[in-house]
């Protein structure tokens, strides 16, 4: 199955052709990476040495980029992303949020009831990475990888609380129940920590664009390909929309695509000393957040702002075998006012 996407390609000298699948030639796989290498290089602003650590991580890795272009049906385009944004105002950049987060595409996490907006701590990606808008989301990436891949951008991946109330609309102080989790196995501790979160949470649960679940405001609309039981590279297409292609799917703090589109890794900590949010080079075991690109049609769990999910396909986040499958991706945060340590 060839993507009906229409893509633009960069070549070496300052032109842009516009290549549409099943008219002229399909892309392939290394020129899809090579498109979006170029539109992190540029969008970003970033240095020849992070675009070196950038690369050598998509070289090793198998399936990192935006999926299998042989496989997937994107129900948008990256142009009818534009022309739907703009009709709805667009997406405003904020000089105020670059500033503080020191970076474009940024959002400062913080708490509105009790703080104000330069009193912040830490900025979350305001889309999933690659962090442009009207971008595919990069999928079948490792949370090793990833980790890897915020820390070249100048970042790191989030804790799991971070993620939680840049859905929420407020960034709360940390819950860990630490205390569950000391003697036990990673899955069990999981399991005694998210349940008692869980129920903690539970009656005020919401969603980014509101209280209560609606279908139709997130990038949830698209399809499975058919076939597609396993998750395997050449069955199952990533068939998700540009990243900001829906306005409304939008927390209180500014950050899009939340629910639907791709899910996203994140670090769950285990103990104090796996707090990536305060300074710590280690990090927790996985945890998905949110939903992808098919739940207003099946539904497959919860994705409320701060539920938390099993322990999937759990490992420790620097894993080199820890998961990735065509729906999952991620986002980066930051620390204000120090550099985010290498993970190790």
């Amino acid at each position: 199955m060839t993507s009906r996407t229409a893509v633009p390609i960069l070549l070496s000298i300052p032109v842009l052709l516009t290549v549409t699948a099943g008219c002229l030639a399909a892309i392939t796989f290394a020129e899809q990476n090579e498109i979006l290498l170029q539109q992190l290089e540029s969008e970003h602003r970033l240095t020849p040495s992070q675009m070196e650590q950038i690369r050598a991580i998509f070289a090793r890795a198998q399936f990192l980029g935006q999926g299998n272009p042989d496989a997937a049906e994107h129900p948008m385009t990256p142009d009818e992303c534009r022309t739907r944004v703009e009709a709805a105002g667009g997406h405003h950049e904020n000089a105020v949020f670059e500033r503080i987060c020191g970076g474009p595409f940024m959002t400062p996490l913080y708490d509105p009831a009790s703080q104000t907006v330069e009193e912040a701590t830490s900025c979350i990606d305001q889309f999933e990475f690659p962090d442009i808008r009207c971008t595919y989301p990069v999928v079948w990436v490792r949370a090793r990888e990833a980790a890897e891949l915020c820390h070249a951008m100048g970042k790191r991946l989030c804790d799991a609380h971070e993620w939680e109330g840049a859905c929420a609309g407020a960034l709360e102080e940390p819950d860990y129940r630490f205390d569950l989790a000391a003697g036990q196995t990673p899955s069990d501790a999981v399991k005694r920590m998210r349940d008692a979160h869980n129920r903690s949470h539970g009656a005020s649960k919401s969603w980014s664009y509101g209280p209560d679940y609606r279908k139709g405001i997130c990038a949830a609309a698209s399809s499975k390909t058919p076939g597609c039981e396993g998750g395997g590279w050449n069955a199952c297409g990533s068939n998700t929309y540009p990243t900001g292609a829906f306005p409304d799917c939008r927390s209180r703090l500014g950050v899009y695509d939340l629910h639907g589109n791709a899910a996203e890794h994140m670090s769950l900590p285990l103990d104090e000393a796996q707090m990536a949010s305060r300074g710590s080079r280690d990090y927790g075991v996985t945890e998905m957040k949110g939903s992808w690109f098919i739940f207003d049609s099946y539904r497959a769990h919860e994705d409320w702002c701060r539920w938390r999910a099993p322990y999937w396909h759990g490992s420790r986040v620097m894993d080199p075998q820890s998961h990735h499958n065509y729906h999952l991706g991620f986002r980066c945060c930051k620390s204000i006012e120090r550099t985010d340590p290498a993970p190790r």
